[in-house]
């Protein structure tokens, strides 16, 4: 099927381009916050976090006064991205150097590596790098006090979560109140995919924030030109279908299900390996240089070099393949990494073009850490594609509901995606008709200002967090296939997630974010398009000027529709007949708040139509206006009216 998300760039070449310090555009962004005391810093794979971090510790270290600097890292194979660097080649005033017994991302037991925290705590050394595992398990072994006048940076930085069981969350609180550490905490995607913050609201104030967008990453590169984001459905085992989406010809990292999930064969996740690799070709050798393995391709005898990460009965054998790949040169050393857990967030392969998923991923975050794996630019592609393979809903199948549920939180993703990559516009109140709109700048009247700071913020840098909520929202998702009314979703759902997300903001407050995540939603979401002198916007598929925008206006249009009406033209009509009926079967119940809100336009139907909404009806949003006034006559026959 098309892809459900395509972004063209410009090749602008100012995201990789670097200044005199070495520094790229998101570093020099991020150097300008060195002083603050708990910095958060939101930027897409790619952009050179890691090495961001390293221009401020050393600053921290050499100018602002502190001992010491710690990074945690989720996972071993992402310890390498901070090694020691000279910068002063490219400028900078100092080098990076980490001793190698301060890189605790190193095979051995947890114990020695606590041991080896706790020594550094007391030695002269200025630098450790670590995993999260190793900083919880020391920090049972240590005070809080012993992180005064330390720099605390925590890579992917959405793996803690303000829930009280989350104990890297906990350790997070507890230094912040207890010792005068310095924290710089980075991640690529700050939402989890659960109900569950970051961070508290309080918390989270006390940050200062850097933001850099995917846009001006993927925008500013030299190489890549566009990205796609797509679904490919199959029936049956996902391994009969692999050969349909799976191109040798392009450098792809494939991610195998889980084995207890709903799209493995059952069969075992070494045997889904062997599989994939028969279809490929035959294994001819294991290069026991790199451990990687040489595939004689089917039809023409390529060969094909395959990193598996799914083997884990030796941990020496992956540490390894992994650190073979972390030194990876050529695009032609390498053609498909098979992974199941890994290979995800900190990984650098940059001539990846394809990130290949089986199954619906739990959570928004991982499926942006995916997508990440091939937006790096390389002069070996211009085009970026995600395709995650998915089991096509079948109304004979036990498992529908979980399909129909897993084809929808995939398609939520795209929608994300699609508003994550589109470029940021800025939106002010329309004053009168001389006020003009202009490139970065939307006028729109009715729109309401930020009232306060806390408001401010959210509208400046937490958008995509709201999004993200919303789209991970159950009855959000039973919503979005057009059996709600637009007007609904924008005025009675949205509000209430606002509310639960930030419960400190005030009925007004919360109108304000409202209408801005709902016209910044329904913009990105619309194509922009120049006539002359005049712009115009498609909304609901008709072309708006954006002169004449209107915030009434776009409270009547679906913020989230076009992926499902490109879904809804992509698949048979039995298939969307089982979605739609899944769905029906799972209806969002009846609100007082919907009812009132459709009443009027109950009234209209009944006026222009000459009859009463029909629950029978081919239409949803008759249904859903059936419903209501069902409801509303029950609520009168209640009242006594």
């Amino acid at each position: 099927m098309p892809n459900i998300v395509d972004v063209t760039y410009a090749q602008t070449g100012q995201s990789t381009s670097t200044n005199k310090y070495g520094m790229r555009q998101m570093q020099e962004r991020a150097f300008e916050a060195r002083n603050a005391q708990h910095l958060l810093l939101k930027a897409p794979p790619a952009s050179g976090k890691s090495r961001a971090l390293m221009f401020i510790a050393l600053d921290k270290l050499i100018n602002q006064g502190l001992t010491k600097a710690i990074i945690a890292v989720p996972e071993k194979s992402i310890g390498g991205s901070f090694d020691s660097v000279e910068l002063s080649k490219f400028g900078f005033f100092a080098d990076w150097v980490v001793e190698p017994k301060n890189n605790l991302c190193t095979p051995g037991g947890d114990s020695s590596k606590v041991k080896a925290f706790i020594d550094f705590l007391n030695n002269d050394a200025k630098i450790l790098i670590c995993t999260h595992a190793t900083l919880r398990f020391a920090f049972e072994a240590v005070e809080e006090s012993d992180f005064d006048n330390v720099l605390l940076a925590i890579d992917e930085f959405h793996h803690v979560s303000a829930d009280g069981e989350n104990r890297l969350g906990e350790l997070l609180r507890s230094v912040m109140a207890k010792s005068d550490v310095h924290i710089l905490a980075m991640t690529g995607s700050y939402f989890r995919g659960d109900s569950v913050p970051v961070l508290l609201p309080e918390d989270e104030a006390q940050f200062t924030k850097v933001t850099y967008n995917y846009y001006e990453q993927l925008n500013g590169y030299t190489f890549l030109k566009s990205l796609g984001i797509g679904y490919h459905f199959y029936q049956g085992k996902y391994t009969s279908a692999i050969g349909e989406v799976l191109n040798t010809d392009q450098k792809t990292i494939l991610h195998i299900p889980r084995p207890q999930s709903g799209e493995s064969t059952k069969e075992g996740k070494y045997e889904e390996v062997n599989r994939i690799l028969d279809i490929i070709g035959v294994v001819t050798h294991r290069d026991p240089k790199t451990q990687f393995l040489h595939v004689q391709r089917h039809g023409d005898n390529k060969i094909i070099i395959v990193a598996d990460l799914v083997d884990d009965e030796s941990s020496s054998f992956r540490d390894e393949i992994l650190n073979n790949l972390r030194h990876l040169e050529k695009p032609e050393d390498m053609d498909l990494i098979i992974a199941l857990g890994m290979a995800k967030e900190g990984f650098d392969w940059k001539f990846c073009e394809h990130a290949l998923t089986v199954g619906y991923r739990g959570s928004l975050t991982e499926v942006i850490q995916i997508i990440g794996r091939c937006t790096r630019d390389s002069d070996n592609k211009t085009h970026a594609q995600f395709t995650n393979l998915i089991a096509q809903p079948d109304a004979e199948d036990d498992l529908v509901k979980f399909s129909v549920n897993n084809m929808l939180k995939a398609i939520t993703c795209s929608l994300l995606m699609e508003q994550v990559l589109a470029p940021n516009f800025k939106f002010k109140t329309k004053q009168n008709d001389n006020d003009k709109s202009s490139d970065t700048e939307i006028k729109v009247r009715g729109l309401k200002e930020p009232s306060s700071k806390r408001v401010k913020d959210i509208i400046e840098s937490d958008l995509n967090d709201l999004k993200a909520a919303i789209l991970s929202d159950d009855k959000i998702v039973r919503a979005l296939p057009g059996n709600v009314d637009p007007e609904v979703i924008n005025k009675v759902m949205i509000p209430k997630i606002i509310k639960i997300k930030y419960p400190e903001l005030s009925a007004e407050e919360v109108e304000e974010v409202r209408q801005h995540v709902v016209v910044d939603s329904v913009i990105k979401n619309g194509e922009i398009k120049q006539e002359g002198d005049k712009r115009f916007v498609r909304m609901a598929d008709k072309f708006i000027n954006i002169d004449d925008l209107h915030i009434d206006l776009i409270d009547r249009v679906n913020p989230f529709q076009k992926a499902f009406e490109i879904l809804s033209k992509s698949l048979t009509t039995k298939v969307f007949k089982v979605i739609q009926d899944t769905i029906e079967a799972t209806r969002v119940q009846m609100s007082d708040e919907e009812a009132v809100l459709l009443w009027p336009k109950i009234k209209d139907f009944v006026k222009t139509q000459g009859r009463e909404p029909n629950t029978n009806s081919l239409d949803p949003l008759e249904r859903r206006m059936a419903d209501a006034l069902v409801y509303l006559k029950a609520q009168r026959r209640q009242q006594g009216v």
